[in-house]
């Protein structure tokens, strides 16, 4: 097939990232300042700051007891760390022969800033892009689970900050996930997306926008998570009203080191139709935003001292108001050590099915194999069903390589 030809070209591919990556070590940013006008004299110390009491990321002057602001010279304070992931994908999928067949690539690059001003709190900023095209293995829930879909444009997609209040975690923030400090014991690393959370995206992974985000552990294990959020804060339609989809959920966890679970209730409201008609509502991911639905998730993982093997797995319920149909959505997988790497295995329903409707399937194997301490490289192969008489399951194959610093 030419899909499996094709693919023998993606060594060679992600073999060119690393002359790119040497080349640009070898910049000499010294030799570069030495290079000027004699009218315009523009040298590297032209671009220090005259000042170091305006940083943007100066770990909070004037929040925290410090008067000193000259020994972060121009970068982070103490209190500001910054790591970042950038990734590179190929692969291909076949949906009916080889007539759609394509062998494509996408890449990844996220930033992550912290800062803390007490020791105790957190500010949270990520930043990201890439050029997920929505197609090929990449497609929205029937490819793989990885990158961004920004248009190579940089975005700011998380903004929060955690403290803690009373025995409680606490977060809020925009664009963060109302179960961001939630108990979760979902062990699994899937490639298709629609396998991903253990089938417990809506409930125990429970996403959301403007968030309020709470947790508390009691000891011996266990923990309970509460969290509201609203997609309309950002509009006319405002949070926590008819016209506005807003969300919350509570969940409750025990862990050990050689098994969890995580069990979870959540409510996504309706928008409010005749208000909303017309404005910028966006479908949860039941696939109906003018109907309240009732979500139950449990998932759990187990881990044997004896053998390097953890074997993960959720289910999923829900309850779409007002009608006799309710879907279901479960997912298993095993995880074990294959000699430097991790060779992971997942088996799980496409997404949520209804009581009445065909059964769907989707199945991945990867392997992912650690290069350095940094860098790692994760070929992967799934099959996705399709139950529809005129389509055929999808084929994906690819690699991705991903940098961590």
């Amino acid at each position: 097939m030419k899909l499996f030809k094709s693919l023998l070209v993606a060594p060679a591919t992600l073999g060119l990232l690393a002359p790119v990556t040497a080349i640009a070590s070898e910049v000499n940013f010294n030799a570069i300042s030495n290079y000027s006008d004699e009218t315009i004299g523009i040298d590297i110390k032209s671009f220090t700051p005259s000042s170091n009491d305006s940083l943007l990321l100066s770990g909070g002057e004037g929040l925290v007891n410090t008067t000193d602001t000259t020994d972060y010279d121009g970068g982070f304070s103490d209190t500001t760390t910054m790591s970042g992931t950038a990734g590179f994908l190929i692969g291909a999928e076949s949906l009916d022969g080889d007539a759609n067949e394509a062998l494509m690539t996408e890449y990844f690059f996220e930033i992550d800033l912290n800062t803390s001003f007490t020791g105790d709190d957190k500010l949270n900023i990520e930043l990201e892009t890439g050029n997920h095209m929505g197609a090929g293995v990449g497609k929205d829930k029937e490819g793989i689970d990885w990158g961004s879909d920004n248009g190579d444009t940089l975005k700011v997609t998380d903004l929060n900050y955690t403290f803690p209040l009373g025995g409680w975690t606490v977060a809020v923030g925009d664009s963060m996930d109302a179960s961001k400090t939630w108990p979760n014991a979902c062990a699994m690393n899937n490639m298709v997306d629609n396998l991903g959370d253990c089938g417990a995206a809506n409930s125990v992974d429970l996403s959301g926008d403007v968030s309020f985000s709470a947790s508390k552990e009691f000891g011996d294990g266990w923990e309970i998570g509460l969290g509201i959020s609203a997609d309309s804060g950002e509009t006319t339609r405002g949070m926590f009203t008819k016209e506005g989809d807003d969300m919350y959920g509570v969940a409750l966890g025990y862990e050990t080191e050689t098994y969890g679970f995580t069990v979870a209730y959540s409510m996504k409201e309706k928008t409010d139709t005749e208000s909303s008609a017309g404005s910028d509502a966006e479908a949860w991911d039941s696939g109906d935003p003018q109907t309240d639905t009732t979500y139950y998730g449990l998932v759990g993982y187990y881990s044997p001292e004896v053998t390097p093997v953890t074997f993960s797995g959720g289910v999923e319920l829900s309850d779409v108001e007002g009608t006799d149909t309710d879907k279901t959505q479960w997912t298993v997988g095993v995880s074990t050590e294959l000699g430097e790497g991790t060779l992971s295995a997942n088996i799980g329903t496409n997404g949520a099915i209804a009581d009445n409707a065909a059964e769907e399937m989707a199945y991945d194997l990867s392997y992912e194999y650690p290069i350095n301490d940094s860098t790692s490289i994760t070929p992967f192969v799934y099959i996705v069903e399709e139950s529809a008489a005129n389509k055929d399951d999808a084929v994906g194959l690819g690699t991705f390589v991903s940098f961590s610093f």
